[in-house]
């Protein structure tokens, strides 16, 4: 999975030049800034809340980057091995959310907003303190952070002793360098840190400057063609068979579909989300033929860049049929195909757009099968 690769590398060349002028990190022997953040707790956390700790952990990550994903159950652990040993340990989303185009959302079920990350937090059952600053970055820029996750480690006195890498690999089976437990060790001993700094590897951060990215890449997205193109039921058993290395999610929905309408635009960003790892998204109209003109319409209001179909005739029993011979009943109706036409995931009725969402990360070839562990909950 080439992409994910890419963000990784993004991550680790954010030591560059470019990053620590633009954003430098905090450097060590600093007093820890300040931060009053809001929390998925719904309180406001502030820094002196962790005063009376021996120790300080600040780790800079977020929801969306795969290699934080990775890292999630590592700072949950971190959090219940030390927190009786004294140290606090915090992490912080510091991410802008508008800095993040969708595509870059393709290892994820979620972004990084307030709301998203309480989502995350019931998903992975996470229980450290969780902290926001999308909102303005201004603790992130105090901090530094270069890519998710970075982590800071302050003393008694909160002066930075480490910053840099949780551990040497995403992979946990290859971690033999813990890199931030040692520190904490060394600290709660009162001696010194044996290794203050380390790169970090990860997705690089997403600082209020790259909107503009975002804006012109949804300007551009926007500006694709929509079409929407007769199937018959030759064209129905041909998409139900999925030929090919697709992944394929098949809606069916009319224009007089209340439900079809409130889902349509979730599952045109999740096409968006997935398009660049072999997925693909094809909507099917049950609309009469003649109605064309109105569908059509609906899928430019929505910019539907997906494949789109329409009933090219007006026996729709016979034309849902062909597709699948079980389904008679009313839309929406949405079927996942895996290559070779195997239903990994169908819903008559509305989507829950989680649920599939995870079962398409879940199902997708990836370079490291610790990835699609994660979305299985494993």
């Amino acid at each position: 999975m080439r992409r994910l690769f890419l963000l990784a590398l993004a991550g680790m060349m954010s030591l560059t030049a470019y990053g620590q002028q633009s954003h430098p990190i905090l450097t060590l022997g600093s007093t820890a800034p300040n931060f009053a953040l809001p929390g998925v707790d719904g309180k406001i956390h502030k820094l002196n809340d962790y005063a009376a700790s021996k120790v300080l952990v600040v780790v800079f990550t977020c929801d969306h980057c795969p290699i934080a994903q990775m890292y999630e159950r590592r700072i949950e652990q971190l959090y219940e091995d030390y927190g009786k040993r004294g140290v606090a340990v915090v992490a912080i989303q510091g991410n802008d959310p508008n800095a993040t185009a969708i595509d870059e959302l393709d290892s994820s079920d979620i972004g990084d907003t307030l709301e998203d990350m309480k989502i995350r937090v019931q998903y992975k059952h996470l229980a450290y303190p969780y902290l926001y600053d999308g909102a303005t970055q201004s603790v992130a820029e105090a901090y530094g952070p270069q890519a998710t996750p970075h982590v800071f480690i302050f003393d008694k006195q909160r002066r930075l002793r480490y910053e840099g890498r949780m551990d040497n690999s995403y992979r946990i089976e290859k971690v033999n360098t813990q890199d931030a437990r040692n520190a904490i060790d060394a600290l709660l001993a009162n001696k010194p840190v044996p290794v203050t700094h380390t790169g970090v590897f990860g997705c690089s951060t997403k600082w209020k400057e790259k909107e503009a990215l975002r804006v012109a890449y949804e300007q551009k997205l926007n500006a694709q063609p929509v079409s929407v193109d007769p199937v018959d039921a030759a064209g129905l058993k041909k998409l139900r068979a999925n030929a090919g290395d697709n992944y394929t999610l098949v809606s069916f929905w009319t224009t007089w579909c209340g439900s079809c309408i409130a889902e349509f635009s979730d599952l045109q960003d999740t096409f968006r989300m997935y398009d660049d790892r072999g997925f693909q998204l094809v909507t099917v109209s049950a609309n009469m033929p003649d109605e064309k003109a109105g569908v059509l319409r609906f899928l430019q209001r929505k910019h539907a860049t997906s494949r789109n179909l329409l009933f090219a005739s007006d026996n729709t029993a016979a034309l849902q049929a062909a597709f699948d011979p079980k389904w008679q009943s009313a839309v929406p109706y949405t079927v996942l195909l895996a290559p070779g036409g195997k239903v990994l995931y169908s819903s008559v009725g509305s989507v829950d757009i989680l649920q599939l969402r995870r079962k398409i990360l879940a199902e997708m070839p990836s370079d490291y099968i610790g990835f699609n562990k994660y979305w299985m909950g494993k």
